[in-house]
């Protein structure tokens, strides 16, 4: 899918971050634009940055199924067709599984992955419909390794790779094509807009923000360009940034380990930052 020109693409989550720079790298390429976010101020924020590109906002919570199938409906009436379905919107939380509540994990759950699904679910339809279409569900360097304080986000990012793999597989030769995205540290607000679990530390919590700030050195842009690009190349999985090809390659060869090794060299990273800043305070 090289030309996408005649694209018509949905892209959740696309008030900040991520889909943000995906709205702008698919609308320099020609695609017209649905775009769905719960933040209407963020989204006609990125509209605004869309120049003449053909686009439509929608307000839409992706945990919601009724929600969801009325912007499927919504994009059939105003684009007619779906070339590129992106599943973008994602949140994050802080503490360890025993800190975190059932609530908890059925908001993450129900944004992280159960909004992918009911995106697929509805869109899918519209997808069969073109001659050549793409669904890209974002996951994580955490969908590859599971690294400890991370029981919720990393289950969902798992998830959303198994369902991405055997829908793959079940598409395989109709036409539409399944990506499953892991970017390393991307330089976005979804570690300063993390929910922390009752009871957390805060001190860790900021901690963590501190460190995942320093350690995400790609840019929304830069990720959205290599997204686009795995699109082009037809690409079953994306990779996106050197550290994600480290941890790929790490839970290749070592799949028992992986975590434990990942673990150990963010605890040495978070001691690095921690005696720095000390420092820097005396």
């Amino acid at each position: 899918m090289r030309d996408l020109s005649n694209a018509v693409v949905v892209i959740t989550g696309a008030g900040s971050g991520i889909g943000r720079a995906l709205a702008m790298e698919f609308a320099g390429r020609g695609a017209q634009l649905a775009l769905a976010d719960v933040n209407t101020a963020a989204l006609e924020e990125t509209r605004s940055l869309l120049g003449n590109a053909k686009a439509g906002t929608y307000m839409v919570d992706v945990g919601d199924a009724s929600s969801v199938e009325a912007f499927a409906r919504k994009v059939r009436q105003g684009f007619g067709r779906t070339t590129i379905l992106v599943n973008n919107a994602g949140v994050a939380l802080y503490g360890v599984f025993e800190e975190l509540s059932l609530a908890d994990f059925d908001w993450l759950f129900r944004i992280n992955f159960w909004g992918t699904i009911h995106c697929c679910k509805f869109f899918l339809p519209l997808l069969r419909q073109e001659k050549e279409a793409r669904i890209v569900n974002i996951s994580s360097v955490f969908g590859l390794i599971a690294p400890p304080g991370q029981t919720a986000y990393g289950s969902s990012k798992y998830a959303v790779r198994g369902f991405s793999e055997s829908l793959r597989e079940e598409l395989r030769g109709s036409g539409v094509s399944v990506s499953c995205v892991h970017p390393a540290g991307i330089s976005t607000n979804i570690a300063n807009n993390a929910r922390a679990a009752v009871g957390s530390d805060p001190q860790g919590q900021e901690q963590a923000r501190e460190l995942f700030n320093r350690v995400a050195q790609i840019t929304p842009q830069e990720a959205a360009a290599t997204i686009v690009r795995g699109i082009a190349q037809d690409k079953d999985r994306i990779l996106i940034g050197a550290d994600a090809y480290r941890i790929d390659r790490i839970a290749r060869l070592f799949p028992a380990r992986a975590g434990a090794m990942f673990a150990n060299w963010l605890g040495k990273r978070r001691d690095k930052m921690v005696r720095a800043m000390g420092a820097a305070k005396g």
